[in-house]
């Protein structure tokens, strides 16, 4: 069938593309650099006609909360509206585990509001929550990072692979829509300071770790719930070794 992807040539759009072609679905990558933009509509149209299927994995170009949510909204609109036009018959999107829980960072706000446009549209939906990835585990030690310093939250986190994030994105669209939500984690939980320690060893950087039970992700204070799953979810099947055994290799 065909099945477009927005935001289908990011880090995680790439992947659900070349899934999807591997099973042998028409898969349009849809992007402003191949002609389709969701904010102004413009593409829409072309690209959605005969598609079955549009999964939704494009993002905010700003973590600003007002940016966000202007983004969020004038897509949500326009790809809701073409999906309409066009007889699409599943919605799938991809958000963020814990996002109600971490609302003191407004662009969660943002993808909150994503969430209940897609529930409120009229359209049969699924919307796959993910855990943090582990391609972003340096950004988020580098956020934390003043000086040779790193000072972070000892609460869990529990991160996943970029490449099992993309396989359940592209089982969900090939699924029936849930109308309703579905969360993916990582196999395995670590503290979050535990974590940067061992993505900083194996870098060789040797930045200082501070475990500091008051420290920000984000300007947002964690506990043990904020970043993780309720039981039930699908879990990755690459650990975090395997995932930095397959990084290239870091300066000595």
């Amino acid at each position: 069938m065909k099945i477009v992807v927005i935001g289908g040539s990011g880090l995680i759009g790439s992947k659900v593309v070349a899934g999807l072609r591997q099973r042998g679905h028409e898969v349009l990558a849809a992007s402003p650099s191949t002609g389709v933009n969701t904010v102004t509509g413009e593409g829409l149209k072309d690209a959605f006609a005969g598609a079955q299927v549009v999964i939704d994995v494009a993002n905010s170009p700003s973590f600003e909360t007002a940016a966000a949510m202007a983004f969020f909204e004038a897509a949500g609109h326009n790809i809701f509206a073409a999906e309409k036009a066009a007889g699409v018959k599943h919605h799938v999107a991809l958000s963020v585990v814990g996002t109600e829980r971490l609302l003191e960072f407004g662009y969660f706000g943002a993808k909150l509001a994503q969430e209940r446009a897609i529930e409120n549209s009229g359209q049969p939906y699924t919307i796959v929550r993910a855990t943090q990835f582990f391609e972003f585990v340096g950004g988020i030690a580098q956020e934390a990072t003043k000086g040779d310093t790193v000072r972070v939250s000892s609460a869990r986190i529990q991160p996943m692979a970029a490449d099992d994030v993309a396989a359940a994105v592209v089982d969900a669209a090939l699924a029936g829509p849930v109308n309703g939500m579905i969360e993916i984690a990582g196999p395995e939980s670590f503290q979050m300071d535990q974590l940067i320690r061992t993505y900083l060893a194996v870098r060789n950087d040797r930045k200082e770790v501070i475990t500091d039970p008051e420290a920000r992700y984000f300007g947002i204070r964690l506990d043990d719930r904020s970043l993780t799953p309720d039981v039930g979810a699908r879990l990755g099947t690459i650990t975090f070794d395997e995932w930095l055994r397959g990084q290239p290799a870091a300066a000595a």
